[in-house]
């Protein structure tokens, strides 16, 4: 590895450091940190390397100096005077988009940094203190992918003077789709009678020639690129590098890129440049010229880079044939049935720990929860059924089936996850539950491992946590102007109980810690009980709920309250015990915020009172309920106008009638999932008044409260919706899956 990068910074062993060779790059480095002892310390890390530096103290500074010298590299602080770091290197991005750019920063702006990150502005982020050597392999990472994109550069250069050329070589081909395998026999790597099945596999199954071999294994891909390369001189593309553009997508259909290994790279007037993993199938260029009435220009590229950049773009569901080119042919659990006995003593100890450090079961759950990431999804689901296993993806809270798994590594499968959740791998009769921590180069995750025996195998549910979550503003949350007046009236009253409700994943913790952040200040005490802590708040001191050893809600509450707290969020309000010492500290002169399981703000007043609080004890120390759902947001690059049908509309009651109400739909393209992208809220907020108090202390209806509330201004969840859906932020279908249909159509 030392070899590998030498080359970029440090002269040959004897050589004089400080004059850099004719023949090698030197790489210009701007530093910006207001300190300058940091300044000090990076100049030391870098001082004998071959690396002309630029030093600056903020980031006007910066932006002066990246205006009069070619800097290749830019290494930031965060907290600066003036612009902060992360709006530094966005300009940086925006002037001089082939500089490399990283964030140097404090583990304290780890979350503010994660945002610029998200947003392309920075390569990578660095954490003070740093690790010198570390530190020295990281720019040398970072230039050496600056080198390859200038070498990408040159090389796109190089083929249109040579496309003339690459025309010519492919016209000499014949138009036969085994012209590859042809070439492979007379190179002595494939014998007759291979040619002969590879035809006829060809034929049966309509795939390329060189998917076709890959699923034998007669030849290595390696083998295959190198000869393309060397033999025939094809120019080569490194997809790593490419950055596509997203409208050309369309240009090649999704379902031929992946069949044929194909994509689409640039566009320039009639000419279409072409990534393949096969460029000799002349017979596939000439169909896809007249396809698109452009000339092909074939560019070789590697397979393994193909499938990866097809992972990456697409993401579509995995067949029982794509997963036996990732899991290897040489499975050893092919061809066994796996049966599940009554007493679950089938197996031994030692075959099960076997089977979790089998390479197929370590790669299937790396590349499972690395899939789940990508995807954006909040929870993955390994679902056995009769013939096959079923990796699901609830992606925007609606569960997608991704990959199909055969029912043979099952065992393999829950065999891993368990010994990476530190579960007991010989029990297969009970639910267990357990957690794993997952880091990537940009994200820690905690996954809550829950597993379920059923007829056809264990069934393993994984919960996704993001360590780095920020918590999010008021303003952000969605809610209209109405709900979010009435909120900020009642967030900043010095004590008392304000409720989140709904179902599971509906966004009540989310909106628990908007309130907690809404006018903080370090002169209030925060406390947080949660179980388990989804967000990580500097401010607040988070207290995780244990009860096996003892820690539930309501005893960490208790001794809360002696530690002179302002602000209590309380996870959920679970049993009587809770709810009573929650409501008795809001009414002590504390500001408490919960949760509750319920399905409207009304609804929730009677759950508290059949939880046994008093009547005057709710009326006394409820401030407000929040009751809300999350509906999927229409993806805002295909969103086009719908008509629905009437009987839908009827089905949420006549105010969906109205003509003038709009109505909304995503088409789908590249950049959502089916029409849709994100989610938003729809909310309901109750706000106690005199009038509610008393009704609630003379014991009133949950309708009566309903009434009450809607005529001081209270917007229901279904009129909330109805506005979100003429606005185009959602659909009439989304509507009715989360609330259902009102009123029975006559």
């Amino acid at each position: 590895m030392t070899k590998r990068y030498v080359s970029l910074f440090i002269g040959e062993e004897g050589s004089d450091d400080s004059a850099p060779s004719e023949d090698r790059q030197s790489y210009h480095i701007l530093l910006v940190d207001d300190d300058a002892g940091v300044l000090a310390a990076l100049r030391r890390v870098f001082q004998r390397e071959n690396y002309q530096m630029h030093f600056a103290r903020s980031g006007d500074e910066g932006l002066k100096v990246l205006s009069k010298h070619s800097i290749h590299l830019v290494i930031s602080d965060f907290m600066m005077p003036g612009m902060n770091g992360s709006q530094f290197l966005s300009q940086v991005r925006e002037r001089w988009p082939d500089t490399i750019r990283i964030m140097l920063t404090g583990h304290g702006h780890t979350e503010a940094v994660m945002g610029s990150v998200r947003d392309g502005a920075v390569y990578r982020f660095i954490l003070k203190p740093w690790n010198d050597d570390d530190l020295r392999l990281t720019i040398a990472l970072a230039l050496e992918q600056h080198a390859l994109q200038q070498r990408n550069r040159a090389l796109e250069h190089e083929n249109q003077k040579r496309s003339r050329d690459l025309e010519t070589l492919a016209k000499l081909s014949v138009t036969n789709r085994s012209q590859l395998a042809i070439l492979l026999y007379k190179k002595g790597l494939l014998n007759a009678q291979q040619i002969q099945q590879l035809h006829k596999e060809m034929q049966q199954h309509k795939t390329p020639a060189l998917l076709q071999l890959m699923q034998h294994d007669w030849v290595d891909s390696q083998v295959v690129f190198d000869l393309l390369r060397q033999d025939l001189l094809f120019e080569e593309v490194d997809l790593r590098e490419f950055q596509l553009d997203a409208d050309l997508l369309g240009v090649v259909p999704q379902h031929l890129c992946i069949r044929q290994l194909v994509l689409p790279l640039r566009r320039a007037g009639k000419r279409l440049r072409l990534a393949m993993a096969n460029p000799l199938d002349q017979g596939l260029i000439d169909e896809l010229g007249f396809m698109t009435g452009m000339t092909i220009d074939p560019v070789l590229c590697g397979l393994e880079q193909l499938r990866a950049k097809f992972d990456q773009l697409f993401g579509e569901q995995q067949s029982l044939d794509d997963l036996a080119t990732v899991v290897g042919s040489s499975d050893p659990y092919e061809g066994i049935e796996i049966v599940l006995d009554d007493d679950g003593d089938g197996e031994s100890l030692e075959q099960l720990l076997g089977s979790s450090e089998d390479p197929p079961a370590v790669r299937l759950v790396n590349a499972v929860i690395l899939e789940a990431l990508r995807l954006g999804a909040s929870d993955i689901h390994i679902h056995p059924r009769t013939k096959y296993v079923a990796v699901r993806y609830r992606i925007d809270g609606v569960l997608e089936d991704k990959i199909q798994i055969p029912s043979a590594l099952l065992m393999a499968l829950v065999s891993r996850i368990k010994v990476m959740a530190e579960l007991d791998i010989t029990e297969r009769r009970r639910p267990q539950d357990g957690r794993i921590t997952v880091k990537t180069p940009m994200r820690i995750v905690d996954l809550r491992i829950s597993t379920l025996p059923t007829i056809n195998g264990e069934k393993v549910v994984m919960r996704v946590l993001e360590r780095q979550s920020a918590a999010q503003s008021l303003e952000d949350l969605g809610l209209s102007e109405n709900n979010l007046r009435r909120l900020l009236h009642v967030v900043s009253k010095p004590q008392g109980i304000i409720l989140a409700t709904g179902p599971t994943g509906s966004g009540k913790t989310t909106t628990l810690f908007a309130l907690l952040q809404h006018g903080a200040t370090p002169q209030k005490n925060y406390v947080t009980i949660e179980d388990p802590v989804e967000f990580h708040v500097d401010l607040a001191g988070q207290v995780p709920v244990r009860e096996r050893i003892g820690l539930s809600f309501a005893s960490i509450l208790r001794a809360i309250l002696r530690q002179d707290p302002d602000v209590i969020l309380l996870g959920e309000i679970r049993d009587e015990e809770t709810a009573d010492v929650a409501f008795h500290a809001a009414l002590t002169g504390h500001v408490v915020f919960s949760t509750l399981h319920t399905n409207s703000a009304a609804a929730t007043i009677a759950r508290l009172l059949d939880l046994g609080l008093k009547p005057f004890v709710v009326a006394s120390a409820l401030e407000a309920i929040i009751a809300q759902r999350l509906v999927r947001r229409i993806c805002p690059h295909c969103r086009e106008p719908d008509d629905p049908p009437e009987a839908m509309r009827r089905s949420l009651g006549v105010e969906f009638l109205d003509p003038k109400l709009r109505f909304y739909r995503g088409r789908g393209c590249n950049r959502c999932s089916q029409g849709f992208k994100g989610r938003v809220g729809i909310h309901e907020v109750l706000v106690m008044s005199n009038a509610l108090r008393d009704a609630i202390a003379s014991g009133e209806s949950v309708m009566q409260l309903q009434s009450i509330a809607r005529d001081q201004g209270m917007v229901t969840l279904l009129d909330d919706a109805r506005e979100k859906v003429h606005l185009g932020q959602t659909t009439l279908e989304e509507v009715i899956r989360l609330l259902g249909p009102q009123d029975l159509p006559e």
